[in-house]
């Protein structure tokens, strides 16, 4: 173990800085374009949160159907995140970002100009699967294109994407709903925006590298190492190659590649547990219930309809600024204790929200305005530390041939869960009130138990040595 830890560290050491030069560019473009992936995952997933009632009212549709509209795009995204990681695998991340821009376009337009209810919800399936797909091979293609040094803000980036996918939407449905709120098909115009950024992604990746981790696990070298050479300096490529290339032969001899095997060995097992509760209890912060059902919370505390569309702006805010403060710190704290403060900071504001909701009278007119306080404060918390450190640590934690199906797994139970809250929010809501966020509090205690007995540091190491020194504890634990 003491011998590994050396020649980890060695390695490390022996990697040249990574200086500056164009190549420094073009990393920054390839996250630029990529993360248009996560762009349309935000809007495609909060674009419901004005454009419903309108949707509600041309279809002639009861509660429970609004609610599948929701939920057949979460359906989608789960089955999209699971299949994503072995299509990913197996054809490449780059080529699948651009078969994902097709499908995201197809579903925007299918919506767009549905004349039935269920052809819309056929194209929200679609969009879903998109949405899923982006969601686990976004991530793990900046992690593999990325120097270890910048790997946790590029990948953020994503997650700011995708925030800011959710708050452009809040603001695009206030304009479009202010300006043509009288048209019947005012629902149409709010979805067909999202046509535009999948334009970009498209035509963006086609212009963009593959993975050069992706390359090598293939037996690409020559390719991965043309394209490593693209994105930093001959010294350090030369370098990573050489990490990367050992690795990857270490884990061919090991013969990983099924399920079956993943689940046969002790230190893949451990990592999927640990990505499975990532996911999880990300979700079950209830983040999601905000974002899909944010207005009609605001008004249950006690604003006016046009408040309440008002203040879900500002819901919007609250992720993004916290999001860019986020992408200055997230390389230079740890990641585990990042998350373990993110997980105490959210349990405390549900504890807030749920206590003021539920011991200020309704008549009391600080009642709205510091549940307000609470929300936004959560948001805030949430979005600062477990939004993009969750996103991140899955792309990060498991090993290089079976990332994209591991990957996909643990989104998949991610999705499932989002789909499960999405559709118990309202009756919860209906029956417990701000009740509901002490709930949400009592799973933070759960979560953050969780973390400081399971989660691995994985920051300021790269993907490989993270992977080996991982192995290492975990089957010395258990020698």
């Amino acid at each position: 173990m003491a011998q590994l830890e050396t020649t980890v560290q060695d390695r490390r050491r022996q990697l040249p800085a990574l200086g500056h030069g164009a190549y420094n560019k073009r990393v920054g473009m390839i996250a630029v374009i990529s993360t248009f992936g996560g762009l349309l995952f935000g809007y495609d997933t909060g674009v419901l949160n004005g454009a419903l009632s309108f949707m509600s009212s041309y279809f002639d549709i009861t509660a429970w159907q609004e609610g599948l509209i929701t939920f057949v795009l979460l359906i989608g995204a789960a089955a999209g995140a699971f299949l994503g990681g072995r299509i990913s695998d197996r054809y490449g991340r780059r080529g699948f970002i651009i078969a994902l821009a097709v499908l995201f376009f197809v579903g925007t337009l299918g919506a767009v100009f549905a004349l039935r209810f269920d052809v819309l919800l056929a194209f929200r399936f679609i969009l879903g699967l998109a949405v899923g797909g982006a969601s686990v091979t976004v991530p793990v293609y900046l992690a593999e294109v990325a120097p270890f040094e910048k790997r946790g803000s590029l990948v953020s980036r994503n997650e700011l994407m995708i925030v800011t996918g959710q708050f452009l939407a809040f603001l695009i449905n206030a304009v479009i709903g202010n300006v043509w709120g009288s048209h019947a098909d005012v629902w149409r115009y709010m979805l067909a925006v999202a046509a535009l950024p999948a334009f970009v992604l498209f035509f963006g990746m086609l212009r963009m590298p593959e993975s050069p981790r992706w390359l090598i696990s293939q037996g690409r070298e020559d390719e991965a190492y043309a394209v490593l050479r693209t994105m930093r300096s001959p010294e350090r490529s030369a370098a990573e190659m050489a990490e990367v290339r050992e690795l990857a032969e270490e884990e061919r001899q090991e013969r990983l590649g099924s399920w079956k095997e993943v689940l046969s060995t002790r230190w893949t097992r451990r990592l999927l547990f640990i990505g499975f509760g990532i996911g999880i209890f990300q979700q079950l912060t209830g983040i999601n219930s905000m974002m899909y059902y944010g207005t009609q919370v605001l008004e249950q505390a006690g604003f006016d309809r046009n408040a309440a569309l008002s203040f879900n702006v500002l819901n919007g805010l609250a992720s993004v600024v916290p999001m860019i403060v986020a992408l200055y710190i997230i390389n230079r704290v740890s990641r585990r204790k990042m998350m373990i403060t993110g997980f105490i900071g959210t349990t405390t504001a549900h504890i807030g929200v749920g206590l003021v909701g539920i011991l200020l009278p309704e008549s009391n007119l600080l009642r709205p305005w510091l549940l307000l306080v609470f929300i936004l404060a959560f948001i805030a918390m949430m979005q600062a530390t477990i939004g993009p450190l969750a996103w991140l640590m899955i792309s990060e934690i498991f090993p290089l041939r079976m990332r994209g199906l591991m990957i996909g797994a643990s989104v998949l139970v991610l999705w499932l869960t989002n789909a499960a809250i999405s559709l118990v929010f309202p009756p919860l809501v209906a029956a417990l009130g701000f009740g509901t966020f002490l709930l949400f509090a009592a799973v933070g205690f759960i979560a953050i138990t969780f973390s400081i007995k399971f989660l691995p540091e994985t920051g300021g190491r790269s993907l490989e040595e993270f992977e080996e020194t991982f192995k290492a504890e975990t089957m010395g634990r258990h020698a």
